[in-house]
């Protein structure tokens, strides 16, 4: 098994950045609303290190933290987990008072009761901020944007929901060869992340085979064919 540097995620990216650093990574619809966006694996990783930079230098959390990461299936979600790993913390899926930090949507406040730090994202695609939120609330998408690019990890290796870097490695080595994802790959998935099986089946064993992600929301069955042929996917999830 691949063993990672620090972090989980240099464990996925570095392997991608080394090979192809430009090419899709992450393709998000939702269906809804005919929005689309792409991420490039390095763009995807400056978003992973504007966030991770927010959470050790704005929220000062050390290596080992708990972030509740309680947001849907969302190309800005991706950077997010991979920017909370990158910082060596642990995420967590479910409401939790202990963590040390929630990011959650404006419609998930409440579910960060009790957490000592509390950022809203919008999941606008223009980074439109959140108004009017509680005072001690900070908007995610103002905050991050002044934070650099660029994030040398160190320190505790966290990963998922109490599992360690190389148990989250070994689940998602084993969920990609069962569902026959390589490198190359464009997995078309309308899976949640509401679940650390979910997250691993439809987010992490995708990258870690080196393969790419079409993700869809609310997606509309009659164009299925049409997405197939157009962002060239070679497996359905």
């Amino acid at each position: 098994m691949r063993e990672p540097n620090s972090t989980l995620t240099d464990a996925l990216l570095d392997p991608i950045l080394e090979r192809d650093p430009a090419g899709p990574r992450v393709t998000w619809y939702d269906d809804a609303t005919g929005a689309r966006i792409e991420l490039s694996g390095l763009t995807l990783a400056n978003w992973a290190a504007k966030t991770a930079n927010l959470i050790r230098d704005e929220f000062a959390l050390s290596p080992g933290a708990r972030v509740a990461v309680l947001l849907p299936a969302h190309w800005q979600t991706a950077a997010v987990l991979l920017g909370c790993w990158w910082a060596g913390t642990e995420v967590v899926l479910t409401p939790d008072p202990d963590a040390d930090l929630a990011l959650v949507t404006p419609d998930r406040l409440d579910d960060a009761d009790g957490v000592g730090e509390v950022a809203v994202l919008s999941l606008d695609a223009m980074g439109t901020p959140v108004r009017d939120l509680p005072v001690g609330v900070t908007d995610f998408a103002s905050a991050v944007r002044v934070h650099g690019d660029q994030f040398l990890p160190g320190g505790f290796r966290a990963a998922l929901d109490g599992l360690s870097v190389g148990e989250v490695l070994s689940m998602a080595r084993k969920s990609a060869a069962a569902q026959g994802f390589s490198t190359g790959d464009r997995v078309l998935s309308s899976t949640p992340w509401e679940t650390v099986e979910e997250l691993i089946d439809g987010f992490v064993a995708v990258l870690y085979a080196g393969a790419s992600l079409v993700q869809v929301v609310n997606p509309d069955p009659a164009g299925l064919d049409h997405r197939v042929v157009t962002e060239k996917v070679t497996v359905r999830r």
